[in-house]
């Protein structure tokens, strides 16, 4: 098992990305190419970011995959909120995504603060 498996943040942020997935199924053929692939784009670098950060050789290197994780899912936040007003999720699939990112982006900013106090 590769040490960003054990991550909790990395956990989540898979569930997260198979959630995305799972609402995005319901998108019409016409957002395949647009709010369809953001969305699942995004949601998928938060997980990859956390795994690729995890693999340099330095806690600088890590953080900075961190920091572009924690801003792929302000994109997602960003692009849930366009697709509700635009009655492509429901308010109640909004509300629980967004939950969830809220959840991860505290996580992500636990990880961040730990790899800025340990050292390098």
């Amino acid at each position: 098992m590769f040490g960003f498996e054990k991550l909790t943040v990395w956990q989540l942020a898979i569930e997260y990305a198979d959630h995305v997935y799972a609402v995005t199924d319901s998108f019409p053929d016409n957002e395949r190419f647009g709010l369809t692939s953001q969305l699942r784009r995004a949601s998928v670098s938060v997980s990859s970011n956390i795994a690729e950060g995890s693999g340099r050789n330095s806690n600088p290197d890590f953080i900075r995959f961190v920091q572009i994780a924690y801003g792929s899912l302000m994109e997602t936040v960003s692009q849930l909120t366009i697709s509700q007003r635009r009655g492509l999720i429901t308010t109640e699939q909004q509300s629980q995504l967004y939950s969830q990112a809220e959840h991860l982006a505290t996580l992500l900013g636990r990880l961040r603060s730990s790899l800025q106090r340990s050292k390098p």
